[in-house]
Parts: structure tokens; sequence; C-alpha cells
């Protein structure tokens, strides 16, 4: 009997070891491995949040591409110098940034993703369609948010699709179905010429300006040319264009040296329409000034962030704290060339918005808080746009304003022409 109860006994110990491993076990897992709390996800600790950035840092984008790490740098800069961000759950945590390059490459950026990923808690800010396209399914798969990126596709907007991804500017349909709506509402006849990305960045431009200017009898499109983003020169297609006599250019192109080339055939050509350019290749001081833009009647953009070198905004606060973090804290001593600084920028500030309201320090908590951000102006933002992240298919910034160039900067317009 002795010899039975003994046994009994053992097993009884056996079988409580192995729930106490199972439960060590189930704990390992929900530990991060970095250091973080428990139930913490990946990338962030009860004194850190670390962010994944793969972006173009060399190469024909890397002016912009600089600019998307540099503006969020400055705004987290600024705050971590002030002790750092306190979150929902009663932490204050400080921002890190890791940015590799992915010199608008898709490959780099999925390589770049595969590095990243097992030490952030979230992808963010990166420049280009291709490149956040490439590692889109993996972080999808691997439940690893990859938001307030910079692309105007729609299909990092669909929430039932892609539940743990948001992009952050307008959707190229946005932009161009506005310069549509200005140029059909402008009751005069206008031949149109196009000149678009033989891709879904290029593709959704024309959608939208088609969308924009339905049934405008006013309006017709004499010629529609593509080109491919690795194209070294669209000077055929400009000729091509050219012989058309068009008043207007929609020029749907993100590489900039194409676009200042562009200008500068046209003119070579004397043929000078109105232009309409995207908000990411419509830099006054990069492209719009070596392009000698002002020989045109009008080039036309659409934005939503105060231009730190337009002389209508000199004595703005916000951009004034804007160039010294981004000089202090981005280590970018001069005016910003492109939009992008100012659109990660305001990415900073919108996820300061989230984790200031996320209760639990993992991923799940934080898409929900990103995904509850409505009416908000984050610095930088022009009157009548505001961050809103509650709108299924629609990024977290869908609101616009046309603007006119003027030779220094941009002005809003009402009116074409």
């Amino acid at each position: 009997m002795k010899r039975k109860k003994n046994v009994r006994l053992t097993g009884a110990i056996a079988l409580i070891s192995a729930v106490a491993v199972s439960l060590t076990g189930c704990g390992g897992r929900d530990d991060d491995s970095s250091g973080g709390a428990r139930g913490a996800s990946t990338g962030i600790t009860d004194t850190t949040v670390t962010l994944g950035v793969t972006t173009p840092l060399s190469g024909a984008t890397a002016g912009p591409g600089t600019c998307t790490v540099a503006g969020l740098k400055a705004y987290f800069g600024a705050v971590n110098a002030k002790g750092g961000v306190k979150f929902g759950d009663g932490k204050t945590r400080k921002v890190e940034i890791k940015a590799q390059d992915d010199a608008y490459d898709p490959q780099k950026a999925k390589s770049n993703y595969d590095q990243l990923k097992g030490s952030v808690f979230a992808m963010t800010s990166g420049l280009g369609t291709p490149t956040n396209r490439a590692y889109r399914e993996a972080a999808i798969a691997d439940k690893v948010p990859q938001v307030l990126v910079m692309t105007g596709d729609p299909i990092f907007s669909d929430t039932k699709e892609s539940p743990e991804q948001l992009g952050f500017v307008p959707t190229y349909v946005n932009e161009g179905e506005a310069f549509g709506k200005l140029l059909a509402a402008s009751g005069q006849d206008h031949k149109v010429a196009i000149l678009s990305q033989n891709d879904d960045y290029g593709q959704g431009y024309v959608e939208g300006f088609k969308k924009g200017v339905e049934g405008a009898s006013n309006i017709s499109i004499v010629k529609e040319l593509t080109y491919e983003a690795t194209d070294t020169s669209v000077d055929a297609q400009i000729t091509q264009l050219a012989g058309t006599h068009a008043d207007v250019v929609f020029n749907a192109m993100s590489i900039t040296p194409l676009a200042i080339a562009s200008l500068q055939k046209a003119q070579q050509l004397n043929w000078k329409p109105s232009w309409f350019l995207p908000s990411n290749t419509s830099s006054p001081k990069a492209i719009l000034e070596p392009g000698k833009a002002m020989a045109y009647p009008g080039v036309y953009s659409v934005s939503f962030a105060k231009a730190p070198q337009s002389p209508a905004f000199a004595g703005d606060e916000d951009v004034k704290t804007f160039l010294s973090d981004l000089k202090q804290y981005a280590d970018y001593p001069d005016m910003p060339a492109f939009p992008h600084c100012m659109w990660s920028y305001m990415v900073g500030a919108t996820l300061d918005q989230a984790f200031q309201k996320m209760k639990e320090p993992t991923r799940e908590g934080f898409m929900k808080s990103l995904r509850d951000i409505k009416d908000f102006t984050a610095p930088l933002m022009l009157e009548g746009t505001s961050v809103d992240t509650t709108v299924d298919g629609q990024p977290a910034v869908s609101s616009v304003v046309v603007q006119k160039y003027n030779g220094t900067g941009y002005a809003t317009v009402e009116n074409f022409g």
C-alpha cells in the first residue's frame, strides 16, 4: 500500500511540475524578448517603443525619402528631450527610430522589413507605392502594423483587407479628382494631355482626374502616354504630347529628375501649357525652380501642409518650431525642399496621439487607438484639412486644397486660370 501511495504522490508531483512548465512557457511567449513587460508586443518595453522605417535614402528619390525620416526624428527628438510620450497605460516611453535605405527598390524594402520586424513595434513613414507593397503581405501575416506610410495607394486604407495597415497621405484618386473638379469648374474649354507612371501610382491619379472631369463637356483628353519608373528620360513622350497643342498637362510622375526634365523639355519645344503635378513631386525649390516653372501660365498641385519656404508662413509658430526641431534633432539644417519633411513630422504627431490613448502595450491596442483619431489638427496642417483615421477606405489625411505656384511657394486657389 505504501508503495502505491508513493507512486500516486510521484505522479501528482510530476503533473504539477508539467503544469508549471506549461504556464512558464506561456508566460515566455507573452513576454517581449527584448525585455518588455509581460504581455507586451515586440518592440515596446516599459521605457521605450521602437519604430521601423524603410525608405529611399539614396538614388533618384533620396530627397523626399530622407525627409520621411527627418520629420519623424525631428518630432520625436523634441518629445524625447522633454521626457517622452505618456502612454495610455500610465508609462512614459521614449521613441526610438530604426531607418534603413531601400533606394526605392521593392526587393530591398522587403529585405529591410525582414531585418527590422523582429525588433520594432510598427513600421511607419516610408515612401513609395512599390516599396510599401513589397512587404505588405508579409506584414499582414506577421501582424506587424504598417501605418501612416507615404503612399496614396488606397489598398493600405482598406480596414477589412488590411486591419493593421493605414496610409497617411491622400490617395492618388483624391488628388487627381481635386484637380479635375477645379478644371471642370472653370467653365472654359481645355484640352488635356496626360503623362503617367505605368503602375498603381500613375493609374490612381489618372482615375481620380477622370472622375473629377466626368460629365464636363468643356474638358477633352487629347492624348495619354505612360513611362516606367525605371526610365531615365521622358523626352519622347513630352515631344509627342506637345504635338497635341494641349493647354493643360496632367503629369502623374513620382521621379524628381524626370519631373524637372519634363518641365524643361516642354519649354525647349516652345510648348507652354498649364501643369498639374502630384503633391510629392511639386517642390518649389527642388523641382519648380530648376524646371523654370514660372515660364508656364500656371503650375498647380494639392497640399495639406504649410510650406516653410512660403513667405505666407514665415512667421507661423508651427513652422518656426518645426524648423528648429528639424535642425536640432534630425541634423537637417536646410530649408526642406520636399513636403515629406512636413508630412513625417505630422506622422509623428499622429502616432503621439495614438500612443497617448493606448491602454495596453500591444499592437492590437495601438491599432485600436490609432483608428480612433478624428478631427485632429496636426502641427503644420493647412486650414480646412485634418487627420481622421475613422473612415474606412480613406487614409489618415483625405482632405486637400488646390494651390498655384507663385514663384516662391504656393497660394490656395478657388478657380483655375
